[in-house]
């Protein structure tokens, strides 16, 4: 049967059916990261190092890096390592003074078994310490977590570890530059899951070292934006899974 015509003598159009929302836009969204974040220069201070210290310059990125990716949307930092290290070495010092004390106050014969004790327990204290910074911290400097919510629970852990890379000897010169300057290296491993985390839902490693002359100028002040734009592709791109 032939549609009717409405007064014109055209013929309706037919109705489209309405198109269900794509698979995309039902996802989940994908946690923020590091480089959607603006920081106005206001809240930077000016960082100055002292460009022959290998020492102050690692200790100033690691310092600039725990502050950008701390961030309150960003990660969490966790300091589990700190605590460790400060409580064998606060042990010690109780154990140490504990047992001063003791062999004050005692007599001398008397003491010698309780004094063994206290010196043999501080030596382990200080043994665990140092056991743990080398074979269990290592060279972590940054343990962050975030939680987000979207119809689940989702869970991210990110450990980065960071060393200085010192100049090959063929480079070596009295004044650093951008061909003679050491390196920072920077090695990042990231998880994400749900339930708890018995469920993985992505994981990602890389790894990579950058002149300390790319974020230091010769006065030694530290460009913040060129070294947290470097930290923020980093950190993004092993969110995505592209780290080597």
């Amino acid at each position: 049967m032939a549609p009717r015509k409405n007064a014109k003598g055209l013929s309706p159009v037919p109705s489209t059916p309405a198109r269900r929302p794509s698979s995309a836009a039902s996802s989940p969204e994908k946690p923020p990261g590091p480089l959607s974040i603006t920081i106005s220069p206001e809240e930077r201070e000016v960082i100055k190092v002292n460009n022959y210290s290998a020492s102050e310059l690692k200790n100033a990125c690691d310092d600039a890096l725990k502050r950008y990716l701390s961030r309150p949307v960003l990660f969490k930092q966790i300091h589990l390592h700190t605590d460790v290290r400060l409580a064998l070495g606060w042990a010690g010092v109780f154990t140490a003074a504990a047992t001063g004390l003791y062999g004050w106050k005692t007599d001398f014969e008397k003491s010698k078994p309780g004094v063994w004790v206290g010196f043999i327990l501080y030596l382990v204290l200080t043994s665990l310490q140092t056991l743990y910074s080398y074979f269990v911290e290592g060279d972590t400097i940054f343990v962050g977590r975030r939680k987000t919510f979207s119809k689940r629970i989702i869970t991210e852990r990110i450990t980065i570890s960071s060393r200085t890379l010192p100049v090959p000897s063929s480079k070596l010169s009295l004044k650093p530059s951008s061909t003679n300057s050491p390196s920072y290296s920077l090695s990042i491993n990231y998880v994400q899951s749900t339930s708890g985390g018995k469920s993985l839902l992505a994981k990602g490693r890389t790894h990579e070292a950058k002149e300390y002359s790319a974020f230091f100028d010769e006065k030694g002040v530290m460009a913040q934006e060129v070294f947290e734009r470097w930290i923020g592709e980093l950190v993004e791109a092993v969110m995505e899974g592209k780290g080597a």
